[in-house]
């Protein structure tokens, strides 16, 4: 053993010294001075858990702003979201995916940098907080970026709706407002069919979702996205696990009030009111019999003005009497050629799609010359050998399905709709069918430019050169675009799939930027078992009376008595007279300042709970309210004034009501539709 040199005193106890010291001990000194050691040793141990306990919070901020911040809470594993200086608590995300229990350090690796924060839980994933550049002076926000370090890792943040209403995201079936309400299990945040998938998301969506609180959340368009709902209890979004480690990015930002402008798009114009042809349909002549007939019998009912609307089925039979070869058609009866002047003022409506049946001629024609790989989604071999075209299902048919990243059949398909369009003397065009990933539905990885809802994306912005004229079936990240939205069809009844859904389902759309929409026609196109319901007809009418667009699919003569059919012309009047120059004037505001038309009735009472959950009634602007009747049986309901300090006037009575109150048990007869101007 060593000894240190006298000259250098360091005030340790030399070791050998101190070895032959102990072994001079007796053995009961050797025993005290062990309990001693496991004494002190305990009593270390408890005061620092009583310094954890009572000494460290529960809740560590990890990145603050000048208007808010993010906090750790150690309990529950879990970020909050909270507004300055007040303290407010706007959002409260769970942590999945990763051993949530175990808090972030006081120092974070990126400690240099004031504006982010950074963490990683060994082997599981990494977060990192960044302060971002807000899109509004009154409006902070935190990007959020998780990235896994293993590829098994499933990232998962799931929002909590305690005290939070929250809306946006995507359309549902049976659609509720605020999305609380919902269930659904975790999917691909995908917009589909509800024929093909009822349990699915609708055939609008956006990565956007908005809470009371005042809090936004905006993913990442090139996130490969799942999104739950857990009714009364949170939403999720979820990365998946694979091979590849893909990180969940979103976008936070909180501001004063939940009414958050979304960028201005455009107004297209639409004529109203919109009938659709149910006629004849077993050939070309028969279709054209049937919409004069129709034509006349609206002209006799004094409903003469409109659109009369194909369905894809009737719009093909024409287009291919139009095929015709020449020297068939002359043996032809002229008078089987398709005048647009026999229908006057009435204008028509075609519909397409971009699918082909595998036994029609056009995807025959396609095979033939050698083009259908380019024309129609397809299947790459794996090792040499040709593409295979991808077959779905649509509308009960084996198609193909329209090829939108090859420049050759996209320019083939718009010029083809042109020309139809031409020849048909349509002044309107719908497209069916936008919703939807194809390869997925067959379990098949698409390709990159391909992923998610960039279909929908695509053809969109391809319809969108068509003009404004023009109507398509879905829309994600396309509402800037100046097409009309097509509401998916709802049933026959009383239910949030049918007539409860119809108010939701415009709060949503409009919410989202889609403020041109067309909803589903007069009494709901699915049709139930039971038989047709004047009452539900009238109380529908009296719904769609104050939105863009009034569509019916069975004329009033045809369902109720001979009053409904009087109410019919006036609410299609009112409609002209009322409703239209509110939505132009409204359209202007939508253009400057991003604010929807349609509004909710929080939009003039944001910090009111009890206008957070209301979803039977809606605004236009900000200077009409509509209250309709959605209880079948009922002549009464309580009806929400929103904005304290205004008054509102019931257009049916000319009585004058404060804002900020309820009105309960307020009369609405069977032919009345409560209505108030500010």
């Amino acid at each position: 053993d060593r000894t240190m040199p006298l000259a250098r005193p360091t005030g340790q106890i030399p070791h050998a010294a101190w070895t032959s010291g102990f072994r001079e001990m007796t053995e009961p000194w050797k025993g005290a001075v062990g309990c001693l050691g496991v004494a002190v040793f305990f009593a270390m141990t408890i005061g620092i858990i009583s310094w954890q306990a009572l000494e460290q919070s529960p809740e560590e901020w990890v990145l603050r702003g000048r208007t808010g911040g993010m906090l750790w809470e150690r309990q529950r594993g879990a970020l909050l979201l909270r507004a300055l200086p007040a303290g407010r608590t706007v959002a409260v995300i769970a942590v999945g995916g990763v051993p949530a229990a175990e808090p972030p350090p006081p120092r974070d690796h990126c400690w240099h940098d004031s504006g982010q924060f950074c963490y990683a839980w060994e082997e599981d994933a990494e977060l990192r907080l960044s302060l971002e550049p807000p899109p509004a002076p009154a409006t902070e926000c935190y990007g959020v970026r998780w990235t896994p370090l293993r590829p098994d890792v499933m990232l998962k943040d799931c929002f909590s709706m305690a005290n939070v209403s929250w809306y946006g995201g995507a359309s549902i079936r049976a659609q509720r407002w605020p999305l609380n309400g919902a269930e659904s299990h975790a999917q691909p945040f995908i917009s589909s069919d509800f024929s093909k998938n009822p349990a699915g998301y609708g055939p609008v969506l956006e990565r956007y979702f908005l809470g009371s609180t005042g809090v936004t959340v905006t993913v990442a368009p090139d996130v490969p996205l799942f999104l739950s709902l857990e009714s009364n209890r949170h939403f999720c979004l979820e990365t998946p696990a694979g091979r590849a480690a893909v990180p969940l990015r979103y976008l936070l930002c909180v501001s004063p009030d939940a009414r958050t402008p979304l960028p201005p798009r455009l107004f297209p114009p639409r004529r109203s009111p919109i009938w659709r042809y149910h006629g004849p349909a077993g050939s070309a002549a028969k279709i054209k019999r049937g919409l004069r007939s129709l034509a006349k019998r609206l002209k006799r009912h004094h409903l003469q003005e409109g659109v009369l609307a194909l369905g894809e089925r009737c719009t093909a039979i024409l287009a291919a009497a139009d095929h015709v070869p020449s020297e068939r058609r002359k043996r032809h009866d002229s008078t089987h050629a398709w005048d647009p002047s026999l229908i006057e003022p009435l204008q028509l409506s075609i519909t397409l799609s971009p699918y082909a049946s595998i036994a029609s001629p056009l995807f025959l024609r396609s095979l033939r010359d050698g083009e259908a790989a380019s024309y129609w989604l397809s299947l790459q071999p794996q090792s040499g050998g040709c593409s295979v075209p991808l077959l779905t299902t649509w509308k009960g048919r084996l198609c193909a399905r329209l090829n939108i990243t090859s420049e050759a059949a996209l320019s083939w398909y718009l010029a083809r709709a042109r020309r139809l369009r031409q020849v048909l003397g349509a002044a309107y065009m719908v497209f069916e069918g936008a919703e939807g990933n194809a390869f997925l539905e067959q379990d098949v990885p698409p390709p990159a430019e391909l992923v998610g809802d960039r279909y929908t994306g695509a053809l969109a912005a391809a319809l969108a050169t068509l003009g404004n004229a023009t109507v398509i079936s879905a829309g994600a990240r396309s509402s800037h675009l100046p097409l009309f939205i097509q509401m998916s069809p709802l049933h026959s009844d009383w239910s949030h799939a049918g007539l409860k859904g119809v108010i939701p389902s415009v709060l949503h759309y409009s919410l989202l930027g889609y403020n041109f929409f067309i909803p589903d026609a007069v009494g709901g196109s699915l049709a139930s078992d039971a038989p047709g319901d004047p009452e539900l007809y009238v109380r529908w009418l009296q719904i769609v009376t104050f939105l863009p667009v009034m569509a019916f699919s069975t004329p009033p003569w045809l369902c109720c008595d001979a009053w409904v059919l009087n109410l019919t012309r006036q609410c299609i009047q009112r409609h002209q007279d009322f409703v239209v120059p509110l939505l132009l004037k409204y359209s202007e505001e939508w253009l400057s300042l991003g604010y929807p038309i349609f509004r909710p009735a929080w939009w003039l009472s944001p910090t009111d709970p009890t206008a957070f959950t209301i979803e039977d009634e809606f605004l236009i602007g900000d200077e009409v309210l509509v209250a309709p009747i959605t209880e079948k049986g009922q002549t009464w309901r309580d009806i929400y004034l929103p904005g304290e300090g205004h008054l509102w006037m019931d257009t049916n009575t000319a009585r004058v009501f404060d804002g900020g109150t309820i009105l309960r048990n307020y009369s609405a007869s069977l032919e009345e539709v409560p209505v108030f101007v500010k």
